[in-house]
């Protein structure tokens, strides 16, 4: 069979959430299943590092889709053209968008509908684009994955999708998330934050990360803290808004957050496996995946009670009210003073994550990809 592939998100050096799942799943799906041929397709220059084997062949297709209206443009005319002259048996697009002017069998992978509960929390003109084609999407899709079961029942629910045709797959974590030594750990402790032991936050600095509260949290947490504990941000201010900057300018400890932008995949390793805790406390997500890489890397994890998020941290974490600034302050607190705590939810992150790999997850995604493919 040939099966087309969105790899509009495979951009060399900048790999994010939906870019490493497509990266991990299919550097796995391709080389598995030598069998079928893959097209990628992109929309700029690629690197030859995501032409993981003989059978996957690369095409990049303009205009580069990054605006809703090149989005209109690259999905709605290039990818048609693109689908009739692979011959394509079959598209894959794994960050949820289709397109409505083909006839090929098609199959999305729906991370989250965040833009359906929080339509603020984007630009105009996204959530304009968001809000008019996903739903057409869910319904043109002859199959839909979702990373949780959270993400399949709001489909079903808002788009009135047939939830037997919707396949939950789970998300995986980088296999160099893993535990370091303390030598390691107080070299990275030097380096970012003078030696002081933090907590920490993996993500893009993104409105629905729910910062303004954390920071607010933490301004509360620092009033008794005599361990002079910081707060590590990792991530770009992408999305960073008025909001969330009046709460950090507002901040009375505002010096014990640090900033780090972007990371490599190597170093973010290491900081993450350095911290105190991780504090993710975002008001919705579709899976969460550094609450993942926590657990990999024995780190404990703060995170929210809502979404997906107790979907995946199980009893191995703290869960948190994240509208509530008194519920994050004090889960920091226990961290912070409790010892037995931490590593008893070390110990049941050890068990947690045993429920999920990106091996794992390319097996369900390449399940739900064949039932599509036998129905060709």
């Amino acid at each position: 069979m040939k099966i087309a592939v969105n790899t509009r998100l495979l951009i060399e050096g900048k790999l994010e959430g939906i870019g490493w799942f497509t990266y991990e799943n299919l550097k796995r799906i391709t080389r598995q299943h030598s069998e079928h041929d893959f097209y990628f397709i992109f929309d700029r220059k690629y690197s030859n590092e995501f032409i993981f084997a003989d059978n996957v062949h690369p095409m990049v297709v303009h205009p580069q889709a990054r605006h809703p209206v090149l989005y209109y443009l690259w999905f709605e005319q290039a990818i048609p053209r693109a689908l009739k002259k692979i011959g394509a048996d079959m598209f894959f697009s794994p960050d949820g968008y289709l397109s409505l002017n083909t006839s090929v069998p098609s199959m999305n992978v729906f991370h989250d509908l965040n833009f359906e509960h929080y339509p603020k929390d984007l630009p105009w003109i996204e959530r304009k684009f968001y809000r008019h084609y996903f739903p057409e999407y869910a319904h043109k899709a002859s199959r839909i994955a979702t990373v949780s079961e959270y993400s399949k029942s709001d489909t079903v629910k808002l788009y009135g999708v047939d939830k037997n045709k919707i396949d939950v797959v789970y998300n995986g974590a980088n296999e160099e998330f893993k535990p370091i030594e303390n030598v390691e750990k107080n070299a990275i402790r030097k380096k970012y934050t003078s030696g002081a032991s933090y907590f920490i936050f993996v993500g893009s600095l993104h409105p629905r990360k729910n910062l303004s509260r954390l920071f607010a949290a933490f301004d509360l947490f620092k009033k008794w803290d005599q361990q002079n504990i910081k707060l590590l941000i990792v991530g770009e201010k992408k999305w960073w808004t008025a909001e969330i900057n009046t709460a950090f300018e507002n901040m009375e400890h505002k010096d014990a957050v640090l900033f780090t932008g972007r990371l490599s995949a190597k170093e973010l390793h290491s900081v993450l496996a350095s911290a105190l805790a991780t504090t993710y406390v975002s008001y919705f997500e579709g899976f969460g995946i550094p609450i993942l890489e926590s657990f990999f890397c024995d780190v404990p994890v703060i995170t929210s009670n809502v979404t997906s998020m107790p979907e995946v941290a199980g009893d191995a974490a703290l869960l948190v009210d994240p509208f509530s600034i008194e519920s994050i302050s004090g889960a920091l607190k226990k961290i912070a003073t409790d010892e037995k705590l931490r590593l008893s939810l070390i110990e049941k992150g050890r068990e947690r994550r045993k429920m999920f790999s990106w091996q794992k997850t390319s097996e369900r995604l390449w399940c739900s990809m064949q039932k599509l493919l036998e129905q060709i």
